[in-house]
């Protein structure tokens, strides 16, 4: 049928009032993969508290990640044998078996795009025919190639004169206006995270992508509405997005991340990367000052032994490798925030999460540079949650459940645009054996 239809996974028990379900999520990480399995009070609310409220943790997996860098597969047997060592240990905490998963996507370089189309409504009364000749117009000129895409929402609906409409359904107007937010990913990154999932024998209910699976767990319900930066700082990727009006507005990313930070210490002080994470985790800190010039840190050297195998450095000079390096990371988010893909979000206060955000000074760092309110983000209050999860680190995989008991109700893709983006996506080496084809 092509019209354009209201799009939301809806559990086929979606009638029954309080009829519970399970949902799961599962994050693959530069650093982490984790698995969460949740049980939800199904309820006809789309209230997000509402929501938080009725989930109820089942289990919790997690393991190091194999086979993974900055967040795409590198090696698939590895990276499958990490998915699955973290959902087994979730299944067994939570005594069931889960078949399928909505999945966080933390590289993929995101694009965002803020489209707008307009079109007459046909008979003065906005109806579905109309919606999808407003999104069409809107997707005419957005380019997918080697793309794939992954959120479509519909930012603002205009009629006429009349802005900031969420639903114009029904509605009187003589013209129509919607403003759709386009994010979208690398295709061959997609696919490569697709395979190792499918080899885990699952299946994927949805993606989400790590900063706004990060904001449905970190923000308030008044953060969302008015506008909030989240920005995730991940191992090897820092992502950034803008939610406003509960909707995901543009997303980008920054290829750097705690495990940067970690090497730039290994590397500063001539020590393993394993003792510079255990330094950053004990003693590392964004700011500088107090009596940290006076307090001095044990430093194995790499590759020495005796009497020379340890010297000791002040504090002081720690918070100074790890403070250059964390200015970067924010001048870059500084820089993305600039473009036009980001207008929408000036001024905007901010919301950190992820596991690179724990340093002590870094919230006042980020302040400092991005000059704008920052505060820290934690994972979302569900029941029987373990404290342990209960950190920035794990906001995405608990977003992630959010996602899955409350999936965002989109619109669909228009029939035309939807074969124009499928044509748009095909693999080089298909229109190459097309083309070949062709010419014989």
């Amino acid at each position: 049928m092509n019209v354009v239809q209201l799009a939301g996974r809806q559990n086929k028990n979606a009638s029954a009032h309080t009829r519970p379900t399970i949902v799961a999520a599962v994050d693959i990480g530069s650093s982490k993969i984790s698995c969460a399995i949740a049980e939800a009070a199904r309820t006809r609310t789309k209230l997000a508290s509402e929501t938080r409220q009725s989930l109820r943790v089942l289990g919790f997996g997690q393991t190091a990640t194999r086979g993974v860098k900055a967040g795409a597969i590198t090696d698939v047997n590895q990276a499958e044998c990490a998915i699955r060592l973290a959902v087994d240990a979730a299944e067994r905490m939570a005594q069931t078996s889960i078949s399928e998963v909505v999945v966080v996507l933390s590289g993929g370089r995101p694009t965002s795009n803020s489209v707008k189309g307009k079109t007459k409504t046909q008979t003065g009364i906005v109806g579905p025919i109309d919606l999808e000749a407003a999104i069409a117009a809107a997707l005419s000129d957005v380019s997918m190639e080697r793309r794939t895409l992954v959120h479509l929402h519909p930012i603002n609906h205009t009629l006429d004169s009349f802005s900031e409409i969420d639903m114009p359904l029904g509605m009187h107007a003589d013209e129509l206006q919607v403003d759709v937010g386009v994010t979208s990913l690398d295709t061959t990154y997609l696919r490569n995270i697709s395979q190792a999932v499918a080899r885990s024998h699952l299946d994927v209910s949805d993606y989400i992508i790590a900063p706004y699976a990060a904001a449905k767990a970190a923000l308030s319900a008044d953060e969302q509405v008015a506008g909030t930066l989240l920005i995730d700082m991940g191992g090897a990727v820092t992502s950034l997005c803008f939610v406003k009006n509960g909707k995901l507005v543009s997303a980008a990313s920054v290829m750097l991340g705690g495990q940067h930070v970690t090497y730039d210490i290994a590397q500063g002080l001539s020590t393993s990367v394993s003792h510079a994470e255990r330094m950053k985790t004990l003693f590392g800190s964004a700011i500088q000052g107090g009596h940290a010039d006076r307090e001095m840190l044990a430093v194995p050297l790499l590759g020495e032994r005796g009497t020379e195998a340890v010297h000791h450095i002040p504090r002081a000079q720690l918070a100074t490798i790890m403070r250059a390096r964390l200015e970067e990371i924010f001048e870059h988010c500084n820089a993305i925030l600039a473009t036009d893909a980001f207008a929408r979000a000036k001024s905007a206060r901010v919301v950190i999460t992820g596991g690179a955000s724990q340093s002590t000074g870094l919230r006042d760092l980020a302040g400092y540079v991005l000059q704008r309110q920052v505060r820290l983000g934690v994972a979302a209050a569900l029941s029987n949650l373990p404290e342990s999860q209960r950190g920035g680190s794990f906001a995405a995989v608990t977003g992630a459940l959010l996602h899955a008991a409350n999936p965002d109700v989109k619109y669909a893709l228009p029939q035309q645009s939807s074969a124009n983006f499928e044509r748009a996506q095909m693999g080089y080496a298909k229109r190459l054996g097309r083309w070949l084809v062709e010419a014989l």
